[in-house]
């Protein structure tokens, strides 16, 4: 009813849409706001509301599933217009789904699946991420012992990442070529948690190993921290983000890739989504929404951006994008690609 007559208040007096997104809130429930790309991330976010007239207020749920629960019910109670949900775990929060549905509040499930059809799912391809990931791992070393370091047993990109990496090393695989000798999930994504189980993996292993898929920078760094320490380190390994950290990587040859999603372009993507859902916009006439059908057979509307893979060979691209400064990336670095060198 209110977005009806804000509607036709607009059609009378010609209200601009930013002029009617002034009175809009979007509230976003963070799941760990210590990540550094989530800053990137938020940036994007706050300046397409900003742009478009409407408030941010947000919560960081710090790794709980029950207190993101808790935090989204204290977005609603401030009087939220639309949500943006970066879930800790894609079925706990399905309880504050449903309760914005029954408060008519949309809900955009950033970056990871909520497996909801009443939620709009914005991420990039991560199917192709893993891809990408295993590809450029597969071309450094096409033989050997590989060693999958997983996501988030709670977070579906984690699957969605390994189904990727397993399409691109299936062939290996079959003929011989590697043998996967382990594969772990990391709770939380955390990298202390990484490490710990490439150690284990290594010690498993008497260290014969040869490569490193894994799943995000995050993850990298810890298994990029256990090979190092057993005099391993420059073996290829993956990861996922641009992290500045693993870009310095990068240039420094101990991380062979990281698949770049440009989290500047996600957030902006979901601004502008969630004020205009909080217009009365139906999902289905978001550009560039498409119908998408989860593993788990679930049907929602979705969008699908395009992650792109940096490696040594192409630094420039990140630099030039203004993603990362030389001086950041090349942070001792003596003699290495471009523009390092």
């Amino acid at each position: 009813m209110r977005t009806a007559i804000l509607a036709a208040v607009a059609a009378t007096v010609g209200f601009s849409t930013s002029a009617l997104a002034q009175d809009l809130t979007v509230g976003v429930s963070w799941s760990n706001f210590q990540e550094e790309r989530w800053k990137t991330d938020e940036a994007a976010i706050m300046e397409a509301l900003e742009a478009a007239g409407a408030e941010y207020v947000s919560t960081d749920a710090q790794s709980s599933s029950s207190k993101q629960l808790s935090d989204i019910e204290s977005l609603m109670a401030q009087g939220v217009d639309a949500l943006i949900v970066l879930a800790q775990d894609t079925q706990a929060v399905i309880p504050a789904v449903q309760a914005a549905a029954d408060e008519g509040i949309p809900v955009i499930a950033y970056d990871r699946l909520i497996e909801d059809d009443r939620a709009f799912y914005l991420t990039f391809d991560n199917v192709e991420v893993g891809r990408m990931q295993a590809r450029a791992v597969l071309e450094a070393q096409p033989t050997g012992n590989y060693v999958m370091i997983k996501g988030s047993p709670t977070d579906p990109n984690a699957d969605f990442l390994r189904g990727g990496q397993q399409e691109v090393l299936q062939e290996a695989i079959d003929a011989g070529d590697i043998t996967i000798v382990g594969e772990a999930y990391t709770d939380g994504w955390v990298p202390a948690n990484a490490q710990r189980n490439m150690e284990q993996i290594l010690t498993e292993n008497d260290n014969n190993v040869d490569a490193v898929v894994a799943s995000n920078d995050g993850t990298a760094g810890g298994a990029v921290a256990a090979l190092a320490a057993q005099g391993m380190d420059g073996i290829p390994v993956s990861g996922q983000d641009a992290d500045f950290a693993a870009l310095n990587r990068v240039a420094s040859g101990t991380q062979t890739v990281s698949v770049w999603k440009d989290s500047r372009d996600l957030g902006r993507a979901a601004g502008e989504i969630a004020v205009q859902l909080a217009q009365g916009t139906e999902m289905s006439e978001v550009e560039g929404a498409e119908e998408w059908t989860s593993p788990a057979g679930t049907t929602l509307w979705a969008e699908f951006l395009e992650p792109v893979p940096v490696t040594a060979d192409n630094l420039d691209v990140i630099v030039d994008a203004g993603w990362i400064s030389q001086e950041e990336l090349c942070q001792g670095v003596t003699d290495g690609p471009a523009p390092c060198n």
